[in-house]
């Protein structure tokens, strides 16, 4: 078994990196690969109760890697973490298989929730470089979660979501309706009605020092 998932894991890292050049190669060099690895040490040890010793394997495994994967969190096999070096995954979060998480992403907990407090993460997705998926929420099948977005509400399946909060700015590869370019910015909308209020309201306030200064003049 142990085998079976390392080499669907060096499979995922072949099919989803263009530098690597051969399954030895990854196996010998990639760090998302070790540390899944790893991971599914720790996973046993957990089940088996012995959860120090679990704890000690993931924290020797983020020293040699900088990956950190609580023994309790459920990665499916098949998952490339490429790069790898800051990603942080919970203890209730899930992966499945195809998934490929870059550097820097965390899935991750928003306090000091109970139960199910870190996310689920479908099949074939793509958690880009920085991306933070908060909370027990959902991001479906073949999403993708775009650089440095921050996470906090479920991802439908096949979208794309970018931005802090994030927003789905596709669902399988069309623009949502309210992101089209025809119906404009909201927020220039307002900042050019503010300017045209703040015009009308100097040229009241200078005809009433023009009257002001007319009324001073006569008397």
């Amino acid at each position: 078994m142990f085998f079976k998932r390392l080499r669907l894991d060096i499979a995922a890292a072949k099919a989803n990196d263009p530098a690597a050049r051969n399954k030895f190669e990854i196996w010998l060099t990639y760090s998302g690969v070790h540390a899944l690895s790893w991971h599914r040490l720790a996973n046993r040890l957990y089940k088996m109760r012995l959860k120090l010793l679990a704890r000690i394997v993931s924290q020797w495994a983020k020293r040699r890697t900088g990956i950190e994967i609580h023994p309790a969190a459920k990665i499916a096999p098949g998952v490339f973490i490429d790069h790898g070096y800051g990603v942080v995954i919970g203890e209730t979060a899930e992966v499945g298989t195809g998934t490929v998480i870059y550097q820097g992403c965390t899935l991750g907990g928003t306090g000091k929730e109970t139960g199910k407090r870190h996310p689920t993460v479908g099949e074939h997705c793509v958690i880009s470089a920085g991306a933070k998926v908060l909370g027990n929420i959902t991001v479906g099948n073949c999403a993708k979660v775009g650089a440095g977005a921050v996470v906090l509400k479920d991802v439908p399946p096949c979208a794309t979501v970018v931005g802090v909060p994030a927003r789905v700015v596709k669902i399988c590869g069309e623009a949502v309706p309210d992101l089209k370019q025809e119906k404009g910015d909201p927020y220039l909308t307002e900042l050019c009605a503010l300017r045209e209020r703040t015009i009308a309201l100097e040229e009241r306030l200078a005809a009433l020092e023009k009257v002001n200064n007319k009324e001073n003049a006569d008397s």
